[in-house]
């Protein structure tokens, strides 16, 4: 954005609340209007023939901008992945031991990321592996929704477990 002496056009056209008639105004009027007031003019849009320009406090509106866009930052939620990793041969105690993990996790509102992990030739037992994601998942069903279904990605076989929305 343009302000006060930075403005190149020859007339513009003052809109906002701070001024009795808005129309088109030579450079010089719209200036004299603006230092009268104690403001700035600043070019709204500058594609415009001739150009929207407003009187305001410049330094104030930047402060707004910034705070606003503060705000939306810290207002925006923040994906947090927590992951649970099995073997191929997970006994029983563990599987629950890392579902109750898992099920933490969701309610608190966190993706979760079960992996199976093949060391050596443990690969031979990829629909072991497949199987287990599988049944992880049922089992989280009233927490959470599998994102994508098991994926081989060489050594490891993947899979995403979004928390269900919270209900109001």
């Amino acid at each position: 954005m343009r302000i006060n002496r930075e403005i190149t056009a020859s007339k513009v056209r003052l809109v906002g609340d701070n001024i009795e008639e808005q129309g088109i105004y030579s450079i010089g009027q719209a200036m004299h209007m603006a230092d009268e007031l104690g403001l700035d003019l600043v070019e709204i849009t500058a594609k415009a023939d001739p150009p929207v320009c407003r009187i305001m406090d410049y330094q104030k509106y930047l402060y707004q901008q910034k705070k606003k866009a503060k705000e939306m930052k810290s207002n925006s939620a923040k994906v947090v992945i927590k992951e649970i990793r099995f073997g191929p041969n997970t006994d029983e105690h563990d599987f629950q031991f890392k579902l109750k993990h898992a099920m933490e996790f969701l309610q608190e509102g966190s993706k979760v990321k079960a992996s199976v992990f093949f060391k050596g030739r443990s690969i031979i037992y990829s629909e072991q592996g497949e199987k287990l994601l599988l049944r992880f998942a049922v089992e989280l069903e009233e927490y959470g929704r599998a994102e994508q279904m098991p994926k081989l990605e060489g050594k490891r076989m993947i899979m995403m477990i979004a928390p269900l929305p919270k209900k109001k």
